[in-house]
Parts: C-alpha cells; sequence; structure tokens
C-alpha cells in the first residue's frame, strides 16, 4: 500500500469506525463532529437489542452454509446477492483492502475518499463521501452489490444508500469490528458473498498463524510492560480502553493497556496521559510530521518513563488502524516494540 499523508480531520474519523471501529475514523472531520464516542457506541447497543452482532457475524461466515449466498448482512439487514457480481462499490478503506485481497480489485467500481491511493483498484474507480454520497453517480456506475460501513448511517436521519436500495441494489452493510474474532467473520463475510471463500479461509489462516507465532512467545514473558497508545496527537488527545481490538493485540503480545480499566476510544488529558507512567508509548498518529518527537518534547511529560528510556515508537497507522487482515503488520510492529528482546 502506498503511504498517504491523512490529515486530522481523516485520521480521527478513521479511528472513530472502529468504535463501531477505526477505521473507522475515515471520514472527514465534519463527519466526526456528528460522530462521538457516545453515539457510536448506542448505535452498536440499539442493533444489539435486535440481534447479537457476533451471532450475525457467525452465521455470515458459518461453514455450513460454505455454498450458499449469506441472507443478512453483518448489521442484521436482508439481503440478496447477485449470482454474478462484476461491479462492486466499497464505502469504507477496511473493505477496499479485503476485496482487493481476494482478487477482486478489478471490479471495484466505487471508493470513498479515504481508500484512494489503496494499490489494487482499478484507477478508474470514482471517489464518493461515505458520508454523503452522489446517489446518482454513484446508481449510474449499475454496482451489483455495495459494501458500506454502519458509520455511513451516523451522519444524519436517513440512510445515504437506500436510493441504492430503492432501484434494487444490493447494500450490505458491515459493522466495524471490535475484536479480531469479528475482523476475521467480516472477511468471510465479503469473501462468501463475492465467491471468494476459498481465499478469504487462506487469508484468516495466515492471520491464526501469526497470531499463535506471537502467542507462543508472550506466554514466556512473565512481567508484563504498561503500554500507552495515542491515536490521536496534542491537543486532541486520543486513546482506548477495552472493548477495541487495538487493545486485544497490546495484550497479544504480553503488554498491558494503561487504560484496560477504561472501554472504547476515549479522549486523553495530557495530565492523566502522564500519570500512567507507561513502559513503552506508541503513537499511529500520521497527520503530523514527526509525531514521535512531539511526544518526547511534551512540556511535562520528560519524567515518564518511556520518555527518559527514548521507548516511544510509531506503528504503522493503516496497518493499525484499518479492520482487517493487516493488522498482523501492526500486531509484529507493536510486539517488536514493546518486546524487541523477545520477538
Amino acid at each position: 500500500m502506498k503511504n498517504r499523508i491523512i490529515s486530522l480531520k481523516t485520521i480521527i474519523a478513521v479511528l472513530l469506525v472502529s468504535i463501531m471501529i477505526i477505521l473507522s475514523f475515515s471520514a472527514c472531520l465534519k463527519s466526526a463532529d456528528k460522530t462521538n464516542n457516545g453515539a457510536e457506541q448506542n448505535s452498536r447497543l440499539e442493533q444489539s437489542e435486535k440481534v447479537s452482532g457476533a451471532e450475525l457475524r457467525k452465521e455470515a461466515s458459518s461453514d455450513a452454509q460454505e455454498e450458499e449466498l449469506p441472507t443478512k448482512d453483518p448489521q442484521g439487514n436482508d439481503i440478496k446477492i447477485p449470482e454474478n457480481i462484476n461491479a462492486i462499490a466499497a464505502m469504507a478503506p477496511a473493505i477496499v483492502e479485503i476485496l482487493v485481497e481476494l482478487g477482486l480489485g478489478d471490479k471495484i467500481v466505487a471508493i470513498e475518499l479515504a481508500s484512494v491511493g489503496i494499490e489494487g483498484v482499478r484507477e478508474d474507480a470514482m471517489v464518493f463521501d461515505m458520508m454523503a454520497p452522489d446517489v446518482e453517480k454513484l446508481i449510474s456506475l449499475k454496482p451489483d452489490i455495495l459494501f458500506a460501513s454502519t458509520i455511513s448511517q451516523l451522519g444524519g436521519s436517513e440512510d445515504p444508500f437506500k436510493p441504492l436500495q430503492d432501484v434494487g441494489i444490493c447494500v450490505a452493510y458491515i459493522p466495524t469490528s471490535n475484536t479480531i474474532e469479528d475482523i476475521k467473520n467480516d472477511i468471510m463475510f465479503i469473501a462468501k458473498a463475492t465467491k471468494t471463500a476459498d481465499k478469504g479461509r487462506m487469508l484468516i489462516d495466515n492471520m491464526e498463524k501469526e497470531i499463535e507465532k506471537i502467542s507462543n512467545i508472550a506466554k514466556t514473558i512473565t512481567e508484563k510492560k504498561k503500554v500507552y497508545f495515542e491515536i490521536a496527537a496534542a491537543p486532541t488527545i486520543y486513546s482506548f480502553g477495552k472493548g477495541v481490538f487495538l487493545n486485544e493485540m497490546i495484550e497479544l503480545v504480553g503488554a498491558e493497556n494503561v487504560f484496560a480499566d477504561q472501554t472504547g476510544w476515549m479522549s486523553v488529558a495530557p495530565e492523566v496521559a502522564v500519570a500512567t507512567d507507561p513502559d513503552v508509548i506508541l503513537t499511529n498518529v500520521n497527520y503530523i510530521e514527526d509525531p514521535v518527537a512531539e511526544i518526547k518534547s511534551r512540556d511535562g511529560w520528560q519524567d515518564m518513563k518511556a520518555i527518559k528510556n527514548g521507548a516511544v515508537y510509531y506503528i504503522d497507522n493503516m496497518a493499525s488502524s484499518l479492520p482487517n487482515y493487516n493488522i498482523i503488520k501492526a500486531l509484529w510492529q507493536i510486539a517488536k516494540a514493546v518486546y524487541p528482546d523477545k520477538y
């Protein structure tokens, strides 16, 4: 994937997608202003009242129905997927990357703003705003199916992609994953929906093998280091607690998130971050020139253990922000940054 400099607006939007997720955090600040942490948490709670998201994902990726097209999307909506898919619209960067890895990049006719620059997508794919798409232009592309993140539904009272459903286009909504298991199930949903289940299973098998390698090493670690992971820089600092796949990743490498007693994505006051006094500081901020140097130079942070020991590291933004198979790249980076002598 090409390295891309993403603005503060985009990065906060991509990460807020992951609350629901990260990606999450893939719309502009205008969209993020409309979508706060509470709204996203409430959205998923409302969905859970109707049906368990985890159960829906398992149903969508069930091996017992391997040869059948899914009849519900991971949000629980009834869908009718066409037998032949030749044109795909993908309104989230995590979804775009999954489609490319499944060998379907040449079928993607429409993407959203945060997906621009992802390698493997056909050059003539049209670009849309996932929160306020030009539906007439989108319909004119005649996609057989549109995959979207549920964050698109939070920008207003109406579903922005309902006009596509009204003309018979299949729209599948995918709540952004909060766990690694969610990520695997979403990969299989997309794979089965596009009749590439074998490739989907290969992606998941590779993920599980890498996770097992790391887990086996983590079991040998007896003294857990405390990690503070920053996803948005000062003056608007953001981090996360449990219930986020990044927290799960920190634990997988044998470490402990300093905010593990909190839940979801969270804003952090500078003095609160300083008080945690972590052994290691990680950041995936990529909208400022040198996020590591910026953290090290903050007033009042110089006495933190991680700062004094030079244990501040950058983790690839896209790999750690988007809920798909690429989290394995970020997982290894986290492992080597926190325990360089073990990994």
